[in-house]
């Protein structure tokens, strides 16, 4: 059974940092390029960073270029997202994701969803 564990969300202030994390299980991780998504009530979910297989390439969204980086380990399974300079519009539940076929920004493209975990920044 295939598990996603997003953990590392809470609220802080703007300009602040936080880091998430996505531990993976039943799947080969290494295997899988991994991204994360968010997403606001009402609004379709956002691409905000993917990273390959090997760790050696990295792709993030306009919004969160120059202040998100992912990373991953493959000896422990797991991916992260460090977010500085955030803002309140970063405001928004964080889903990690597994992708079996490619480096995409597409949702349509994740074989494997975590249940995300909620990043609050405030003015």
């Amino acid at each position: 059974q295939v598990q996603l564990v997003e953990s590392g969300g809470g609220s802080v202030q703007a300009g602040g940092s936080l880091r998430l994390s996505c531990e993976a299980s039943g799947l080969p991780f290494s295997s899988y390029a991994m991204a994360w998504f968010r997403q606001v009530p009402g609004k379709e979910r956002e691409f905000v960073a993917i990273i390959s297989r090997a760790a050696d390439s990295t792709y993030y969204g306009d919004s969160v270029k120059g202040r998100f980086t992912i990373s991953r380990d493959n000896a422990k399974t797991t991916m992260y997202l460090q977010m500085n300079s955030l803002k309140p519009e970063d405001t928004a539940v964080y889903y990690c994701g597994a992708n079996r076929i490619a480096m995409t920004t597409s949702e349509r493209a994740i074989d494997y969803w975590g249940r995300g975990t909620q990043v609050t920044v405030s003015s």
